[in-house]
């Protein structure tokens, strides 16, 4: 698990991850004032292999066309005799490529992990698949070892140990499981009843039919508005659930994701946070464990990037399938970090020095979340040049969700954790115009820059994104002052943030790949801005000039 900054010269965030984890910062912006500005929706607008707008009847009419010809499909793409496919959405791009996303049966069973995606052209020429597993899909027996009743015993026992009450399950259906390892017969238990804190339980425990072993569980499930007063965002509105006469924060509308309290201990999920007036956190800073204004700014940083992501990208959540993360505020004492953990899907943030700056800032939560998005789409290794581009990727869109919010009082800007005072004198954690200023971090490339912490490495990127947004040079921008060199003395020409973004967010989940070093984030970016903007174009070279500027050149 790594941490929102590694401690070297000076205090640095750091990533936590199991696939990918990732640690840094975020709190988020005012819910009221999400929407993007005209300059950023133009942008998204002129985008070629952007997802367009369906019409509920075109939605249902591409779907039903796919499920017509789903055998030929599972034909064409190499699936065996046993396995059908069964549509579950279709997203076309304004270019008219299609991408259908599929589950897929062997033997009439559903394969859990056996998900994909076919990419089709407008021409209706094949343009590749994206699996959710590479393994085929064969087992030596559909004959369970253990009865149904013991998976839905353990099931519901597995609920239990979680804290859940009342619960109760209506038995167990056979499935293949391909989510990890090699594809088993398994059984997928759904288990009702109340989750601890009163909230309808949903949990899927998924049970292996030969072995009794528990291979995988997931939590499946009205909502108000709240009141966060938050220490570095202003007062806000949240998403809230009233459970009785208590209000919680859990968001029903953005995955139910949900904000605990772990009131300075280390492990578990700790207490839900809840009140019974629907008002959470002072707006001042507190050395309490029990206060909620911390909580209040991770439900708000949460709620802000779901929203980008949403908005920006056409991203439903984290892996994209309308299911949310949850967050965890004051983590151990004193702890002088933030950190994401996709083994639990989960944000976590300490209190900082004294317990006095909790490391809950907009750009902070931004920042560990799409820790997240790359641990479920590229997987950047986190080592080497791949680990700085994976703490690159995160400043990178941590950056957009701080303008996205367009909160007055976190004003969008291209300094990572300005706001949380990491390194005791109010200074920034990071600068993306000129990341050397943190005194550690690469400006340019070199053969030794995959030898540094990742959260150095990841200055080329980061210093490649300002150049690619803004150019080269001095300017001011919500107040803040910026003057980016390049390697050479060139002088580059900035294509504005909203592109910059649609492009690396294409690279990231189209072109990037568990190894991606930077002469591949250039090919990959190159790549994404000839999807998006045409081969020449003014923002394909603006990418090769930005990339110049950082001293990558092929």
């Amino acid at each position: 698990m790594s941490p929102l900054y590694a401690r070297h010269k000076r205090t640095t965030l750091a990533v936590a991850t199991a696939v990918a984890a990732g640690a840094l910062l975020s709190t988020g912006l005012a819910t009221s004032a999400n929407a993007q500005t005209p300059a950023e929706a133009a942008a998204t607008k002129t985008l070629a292999a952007a997802p367009t707008s369906l019409s509920a009847a075109a939605r249902t009419t591409l779907i039903q066309q796919a499920q017509a010809g789903a055998a030929r499909t599972a034909q064409q793409i190499g699936l065996g005799a046993k396995e059908n496919l069964v549509v579950k959405d279709v997203v076309k791009d304004v270019d008219g490529t299609v991408h259908t996303r599929y589950e897929r049966t062997y033997a009439g069973l559903p394969v859990l992990g056996g998900d994909l995606v076919v990419h089709t052209a407008k021409s209706g020429k094949a343009e590749g698949v994206t699996k959710a597993t590479k393994a085929t899909i064969k087992v030596a027996s559909l004959k369970p070892q253990i009865t149904a009743a013991k998976a839905e015993k353990q099931a519901v026992g597995a609920a239990k140990t979680l804290g859940s009450a009342k619960t109760s399950a209506d038995g167990a259906r056979k499935v293949i499981w391909a989510g990890s390892g090699k594809p088993v017969l398994a059984y997928e238990t759904v288990v009702g009843g109340l989750q601890d804190d009163g909230t309808p339980n949903q949990l899927h425990v998924i049970t292996d039919a030969a072995t009794g072993k528990k291979l995988f569980e997931y939590q499946g499930i009205e909502n108000a508005t709240g009141t966060g007063k938050t220490l570095y965002s202003g007062t806000v509105s949240l998403t809230t659930t009233l459970s009785g006469s208590t209000y919680n924060l859990t968001d029903a509308s953005r995955g139910s994701h949900k904000t605990y309290n772990l009131a300075r201990k280390t492990s578990g999920k700790g207490t839900l946070v809840s009140s019974s007036t629907n008002t959470f956190g002072t707006g001042t800073a507190s050395t309490s464990s029990s206060d909620q204004t911390a909580a209040a700014d991770a439900a708000y940083g949460a709620a802000e990037t779901w929203d980008f992501y949403k908005s920006t990208f056409g991203r439903s959540g984290i892996k994209n399938d309308g299911v949310g993360a949850y967050s965890r505020v004051h983590y151990g004492n004193a702890y002088v970090n933030a950190f994401w953990d996709d083994s639990c899907f989960c944000m976590t943030y300490g209190d900082g020095d004294g317990n006095a700056d909790p490391l809950t800032s907009l750009d902070v939560a931004g920042h560990e979340m799409s820790h997240g998005v790359t641990a479920n789409t590229a997987g950047l290794d986190y080592s080497d040049e791949s680990g700085g581009l994976n703490e690159a990727t995160s400043d990178i869109f941590g950056t957009g969700v701080e303008f996205f919010a367009n909160n007055a009082s976190d004003p969008g800007d291209y300094l990572i954790g300005e706001k949380i005072n990491i390194n005791g004198d109010g200074t920034p954690l990071r600068y993306m115009d000129k990341p050397s200023k943190d005194g550690g971090s690469a400006d340019y490339w070199s053969s030794s820059v995959g030898n540094l912490d990742v959260h150095y490495s990841s200055g080329v990127a980061n210093h490649f994104f300002y150049l690619l947004s803004e150019g080269s040079g001095a300017k001011t921008i919500n107040g803040v002052s910026y003057n980016s060199p390049t390697k050479t003395g060139s002088t580059v020409t900035g294509i504005g943030r909203a592109k910059a973004l649609q492009i690396w967010y294409k690279a990231l989940t189209t072109y990037f790949t568990s190894t991606t070093d930077y002469s591949g984030a250039r090919a990959g970016t190159l790549s994404a801005a000839a999807d998006l903007y045409g081969s020449g174009s003014t923002e394909y070279n603006a990418v090769k000039a930005a990339w110049t500027g950082v001293n990558v050149t092929s």
